[in-house]
């Protein structure tokens, strides 16, 4: 009997240390049943466990072909954001809650960025992100530039793929809250309970809608 203790003792750590290591696959429809990239999935604990904020962490978006790049970013809270003008005419960058109430001149962050010199670093500005929930990104110079940033304060948030696949590692088992978000929504959806098993594959529809995209004209090449 002595001799199993330490097989005993080591299944029985495999099995705590598995209620830790889950994987889960979301895949996100649109309304009308396609794919829905770029919806942030955020899963979030619903028994009180307790669970380390994400590590803030360096991103940069980049301005380029009259673009913001990535469309859509999920930076963890606290993270410094570096956003950068690879454009060859200048570009504004503000911040403020999605909706065109969330971009005057008093919400959020806002600043202008030089166009690019062939041969020169480009213009940069580095901003902290400190609350948690969505950014809309726009330009004061180009109307029709926009993009997105999910501030999470969860190690378990990510944008979904092309092929509006979310995939989520090292996640607790047990029950969940799930949320999805995305540019193009009109309400909140209310959020899911789930289930997270060791390996958890969910489809999750949506009444989401996006919009098509825009076709980008631009003056001129980026320099970088």
């Amino acid at each position: 009997m002595p001799m199993r203790t330490p097989v005993l003792a080591a299944t029985w750590l495999a099995l705590t240390t598995s209620t830790w290591a889950a994987t889960v696959q979301v895949t996100v429809q649109a309304r009308d049943g396609k794919p829905l990239p770029n919806a942030v999935v955020v899963l979030e604990v619903t028994d009180g466990r307790a669970v380390a904020a994400p590590s803030p962490s360096p991103h940069t978006i980049t301005q380029e072909r009259m673009q913001f790049v990535p469309a859509v970013s999920v930076v963890p809270v606290g993270s410094r954001v570096t956003f950068s003008n690879l454009d060859r005419w200048d570009h504004h960058v503000r911040g403020g809650p999605p909706g065109l109430q969330g971009l005057g001149a008093s919400a959020g962050f806002e600043f202008r960025l030089a166009g690019a010199v062939q041969g020169q670093n480009p213009s940069s500005h580095e901003q902290v992100l400190d609350k948690p929930g969505p950014l809309q990104l726009g330009c004061h110079l180009h109307g029709s530039m926009r993009g997105f940033v999910y501030v999470a304060d969860t190690p378990w948030s990510v944008a979904t793929s092309a092929e509006g696949v979310a995939l989520l590692s090292q996640v607790p088992e047990g029950p969940m809250r799930l949320r999805i978000w995305h540019p193009d929504q009109l309400v909140e959806s209310a959020p899911l309970i789930v289930d997270v098993k060791a390996i958890t594959s969910l489809n999750v529809p949506t009444q989401i809608q996006p919009r098509r995209a825009r076709r980008v004209t631009h003056e001129a090449p980026s320099v970088y």
